[in-house]
């Protein structure tokens, strides 16, 4: 397995923004070839999963909206970076941590999507912590501290926040 450094992950979410025209992860899963299948799921959130070469990512069909937009770019970011280490799992879901480093890059390329430069940015510059900016963006505290954390990988040194590696459980 390959490990996707930080600069790659944030290079590779703002081509796709940049391609796609919009950080909605429905646009952009359309626009990749993969199908978003609701599903009542009772505990897990969302799997990803190549069934015959077609992408499919299977969402739980009750999240909130915020929920469902983190948990659809995750599984997005599992495409984009691990489709060729996810043909030879039988599920690959974001509940599963036995290979934390997947899915703290999964993580970390909802938050690039998700998150603006400029908009976050302009937050902390205006001396605002994670946690205002995740309620100012509608967005969750942990995605923010990822967020955080690529910026000081690409040479900026802003106070660190924990988060929670676990956070869409």
């Amino acid at each position: 397995m390959q490990l996707n450094s930080s600069i790659s992950i944030v290079d590779r979410a703002n081509a796709i923004v940049s391609k796609v025209g919009s950080r909605e992860p429905e646009d952009i899963a359309e626009r990749l070839g993969i199908k978003i299948m609701p599903v009542h799921f009772t505990r897990q959130k969302g799997v990803y999963k190549v069934i015959e070469r077609n992408r499919f990512i299977f969402i739980k069909d009750d999240l909130c909206p915020e929920m469902r937009k983190i948990v659809l770019l995750h599984e997005i970011g599992h495409d984009v970076l691990h489709r060729g280490e996810a043909k030879t799992f039988q599920e690959f879901n974001i509940f599963d941590m036995k290979d934390d480093r997947m899915e703290y890059e999964a993580n970390s390329f909802a938050a690039e999507v998700a998150l603006p430069d400029e908009e976050i940015l302009e937050f902390i510059y205006r001396g605002c912590d994670i946690e205002m900016i995740a309620k100012c963006m509608n967005s969750d505290i942990n995605l923010v501290a990822l967020k955080v954390a690529n910026f000081n990988r690409i040479g900026h040194s802003f106070r660190l926040q924990d988060n929670k590696a676990d956070f869409l459980k």
